[in-house]
């Protein structure tokens, strides 16, 4: 049994190695051409059989590069010997077995292909060494010897060789350098590859002895051989994240490293594993890329993982270079837990009555990320609101659920309510075997003193119109609530638009107050509205509606809308008109309406087609002049109800249907307008020849010279012969004593007048005299004066005139008196007076037996008229030009 065992562990061995060894071929024999350029495909490794492994590949010969696909091109421009050339490719799998495949390559004969008859030459080759090869951060000891360089005119010549270019006398400077006689390149240092991959410099054949160069130059090709002497890098951050309970297999991210080292080679073979969380996570080796080994990651329970990654190059081998990162993947929440409550019944209180009230508030606990639609609840009440008596909405801030009523509950009829109530998020459920939950809520309704109720919200009673006035129409009762009585309510009105209806205030009757009419515009639909309002002894109220539907009657006949009519008069035939009628009662009380004319319109107008309805044509019987005619018409409705409506029918002449031309109106004047017009213009004549008559009688004005103090006065014209009899001593009026308070008042005069005479005054005031003429029709009229100057009295003096002077220079000395005194006290400050202050007055000098006076003296002989002897040359002069000539004469 164990010969056996042996047996097939050795054919099994066999066969694993066979089919290792048979993924790829041992020998590529390939022709090329004899100068290849970079970049040539020379050939192709087969890995067909090789399956999906990864497989690393490289050339010995750093003139070739090998692609992963086993494609095998030139790296540089290279020339194949006539012999051919020859290298190794080394294929190694991620299990660290390899295999070498040999590649021959030997050049196309052109000679084979051209004419046998052309001459074959034989071209003088041209130096051309192979590329030289040092290695990457070599030890020395230096300088170390590379190769030697040799041209093919050192055999006819005496060469020196000398090289140039990078590495030698450029960047980095004396890294190369060159025996002169031998042609021996030598390295100096060591050199980093990634810094300096290749140099390309370029050598020299100069004749030791005319220093000519004896061949052309030669580009020199150095490649340094890479050495694994960098770690990979990280090239992206090491941040991911994942949905939790994700399924097994889901991406969580990839990471990415670079390796500074030659491109597809061992050194840049990068390998990825995990350090820990190998439990949830994995990573695949080649890719980076990291996925999920389980479906049990829950972000409530961590929301964040931390795992270590290691990347290796040398395909991970133990000799290879590594470096480690601390990758963060999190978990991105999804709505796996619904919301829960934290009570399994919630209870509360609501008064009754009462609506827009927040109730109740209801938390819920929800392990979800807080503030995204996985964790912001939803809430439906699911029973107990068929009446949409509440309402919930969600409280953005705490995510509780809000309860408020909607509508005013009511104690009486339902004293516990009892509702479901559900909440959800915004998002569904994903990936969870839990569903939303639900929980019972119980209010009970508080009792309150509640107004009265009426038997029904809206009470609807028929009623006639035209009913008498306290007919009850109905009672409109309302209960208190708590005692079901009617007990101590009162009923008032609260709306009544037409005052129809008076309400009971002890029983709630209702009665007609005024006259019901279903054709008022107070009435829509036949439908009139009116508001009671119950109120019970603690002053709570209740209000109700009462819908009266009136009944018609036949309380209105039909009419003429429009009784004024148009008939248009045409030559050679008689017109006609539409008459409609109306009547506001309904069916069966107004149409169809019929039409009668009076006998007195028979032979005149007839009706034509006189069938019921709610129109009839009216035309005449006979021709007709034009003018206007009254047309008595019966139209009565469908019960025969109806009176005589008189329609006034005008025939005339039409512009258009319906509307009259404009009478034609004689321009012909009549003899009493002739004698209008003649009876204006003499009134304007007189009206004119009184004005000329009035403006050309002027005064004449005598102007006087004060030859004492300056100040002047005027004389006008008396238009009399001699002074007059007004001039009389009895006329002079002394002052009296009645003086109080800074005035003193004159004594009434009565100035009697005859009719059409002129009332005058004279007055003497500061040395000076005006006289002026008023004009009077009344028969008594009181004069006033008041007021000193100096030591003397001016007052006004009544008198009976009767002289022709011009009424019109009366009145323009008023006014010159007027404005005189206005200009007087306007500017003569000292001399003001007012009787209403106290003012001191000076003595005015020696021998004046009047003495000094002011406003509020008091003379000791009111009848003595001496004072006027000594009033001086002033009032001499006034008294001049009043007395008569023959006075003047015996002085």
């Amino acid at each position: 049994m164990s010969r056996c065992s042996l047996f097939y562990i050795s054919l099994l061995v066999l066969v694993l190695r066979y089919s290792v060894e048979s993924c790829v071929q041992r020998h590529v024999q390939a022709q090329v051409p004899e100068k290849l350029q970079a970049g040539y495909v020379v050939s192709k490794v087969n890995l067909d059989h090789c399956g999906f492994r990864r497989l690393y590949l490289v050339s010995n010969d750093p003139d070739f590069a090998v692609q992963t696909d086993g494609t095998i091109l030139t790296a540089d421009v290279i020339t194949v010997p006539d012999d051919g050339k020859s290298f190794w490719v080394l294929v190694q799998d991620q299990r660290g077995h390899k295999w070498k495949v040999d590649v021959n390559l030997s050049p196309i004969d052109q000679v084979s292909q051209k004419s046998s008859s052309a001459v074959l030459r034989r071209a003088k080759r041209r130096w051309s060494p192979l590329p030289f090869n040092i290695r990457e951060n070599d030890k020395g000891p230096f300088p170390k010897d590379v190769e030697f360089i040799a041209s093919d005119s050192s055999v006819n010549y005496t060469i020196n060789y000398r090289i140039d270019g990078p590495g030698v006398t450029t960047t980095p400077i004396n890294l190369f350098s060159v025996v002169p006689n031998s042609g021996l390149l030598r390295v100096h240092f060591a050199v980093d590859r990634e810094e300096y991959p290749q140099f390309i410099f370029t050598a020299h054949a100069i004749d030791r002895y005319t220093n000519q160069e004896k061949d052309q130059p030669l580009p020199i090709t150095v490649n340094v051989q890479d050495e694994n002497d960098n770690a990979p890098q990280f090239s992206s951050p090491l941040i991911f994240s994942v949905e939790e309970q994700s399924n097994p297999g889901t991406v969580v991210g990839q990471v990415n490293a670079t390796d500074r080292d030659e491109p597809n080679t061992p050194h840049t073979s990068i390998r990825y594993s995990l350090l820990n969380g190998t439990d949830l996570f994995a990573v695949n080796y080649f890719s980076g890329l990291i996925t999920t080994r389980t479906g049990t990651l829950d972000r409530e329970s961590q929301d964040r993982y931390f795992v270590r990654v290691e990347i290796k190059d040398m395909g991970g081998a133990s000799d290879g270079l590594s470096n480690q990162g601390l990758a963060s993947i999190f978990l991105t929440d999804i709505n796996d837990n619904p919301p829960t409550f934290k009570e399994s019944l919630y209870t509360a209180q609501v008064k009754e009555n009462q609506a827009d009230v927040l109730v109740l508030r209801i938390p819920v606990d929800d392990k979800d990320l807080k503030g995204t639609p996985n964790w912001k609840a939803v809430y439906e009440i699911t029973k107990g609101n068929e009446s949409g008596n509440f309402w919930i909405r969600t409280d953005p801030a705490t995510n509780e659920g809000l309860l408020y009523v909607a509508k005013p509950l009511d104690r009486e009829k339902q004293e516990l309510m009892k509702l479901e109530l559900m909440a959800r998020n915004e998002a569904p459920l994903v990936r969870s075997s839990s569903s939303w939950k639900k929980v019972p809520i119980e209010l009970t309704v508080t009792d309150e003193d509640e107004g009265p109720e009426f038997s029904a919200p809206i009470l609807r009673l028929k009623v006639k119109e035209n009913v008498p006035n306290g007919t009850l129409i109905g009672t409109y009762a309302a209960v208190d609530p708590e005692t079901k009585s009617s007990k101590g309510i009162k009923y008032y009105k609260v709306t009544d638009p037409g005052s129809w209806i008076n309400v009971m205030e002890t029983t709630g009757d209702l009665k007609v107050a005024n006259t019901i009419d279903r054709e008022s515009p107070l009435v829509y639909n036949s439908t009139y509205n009116i508001t009671v309002k119950a109120v019970d002894e603690s002053q709570k109220t209740g209000t109700g509606t009462v819908l009266i539907l009136i009944e018609d009657v036949n309380d209105n006949v039909p009419i003429i809308p429009k009784p004024d009519l148009v008939v248009c008069s045409r030559d050679g035939q008689r017109s006609s008109i539409l008459v409609n009628a109306v009547d506001y009662d309904e069916s069966p009380y107004s149409g169809p309406f019929t039409f009668e004319l009076s006998k007195e319109s028979e032979g005149k107008w007839k009706i034509k087609d006189p069938k019921p309805g709610t129109s009839v044509v009216l035309e005449q019987a006979v021709d007709m002049p034009n003018g206007v005619y009254k047309v008595p018409l019966l139209v009565k409705d469908l019960q025969g109800v109806g009176e005589e409506q008189i329609v006034s029918v005008h025939v005339c002449e039409c512009v258009k249907e319906g509307e009259c031309a404009a009478q034609r109106i004689s321009s012909r004047l009549g003899v009493w307008a002739v004698l209008a017009m003649l009876l204006a213009l003499l009134l304007l004549l007189l009206l004119c020849l009184l004005f000329v008559l009035v403006c050309s009688t002027k005064g004449e004005k005598l102007h006087m010279t004060d030859e004492y103090d300056g100040t002047g006065g005027m004389l006008l014209k008396s238009n009399t012969e001699a002074p007059g009899e007004e001039v009389k001593d009895a006329l002079l009026v002394t002052p009296g004593s009645g003086i109080d308070g800074g005035g003193a008042t004159m004594e009434q005069q009565t100035m009697v007048g005859a009719a059409g005479g002129a009332l005058g005054q004279q007055a003497i005031h500061a040395g000076s005299m005006y006289q002026g003429g008023m004009q009077g029709y009344m028969t008594n009229q009181s004069m006033y004066s008041s007021g000193q100057y100096g030591g003397g009295f001016y007052g006004n003096s009544s008198y009976n005139k009767f002289s022709d002077m011009s009424i019109l220079d009366t009145w323009r000395t008023n006014e010159l008196y007027l404005d005189n005194k206005l200009v007087y006290f306007g500017e003569e400050e000292d001399g003001r007076f007012a009787a209403d202050l106290l003012k001191s007055y000076g003595y005015e000098g020696v021998g004046s037996p009047a003495g000094s006076v002011g406003c509020c003296s008091v003379l000791s002989n009111q009848d003595s008229l001496d004072f006027l002897d000594s009033l001086g040359p002033k009032f001499r002069t006034l008294a001049d030009v009043c007395m008569s000539k023959t006075e003047r004469g015996e002085q």
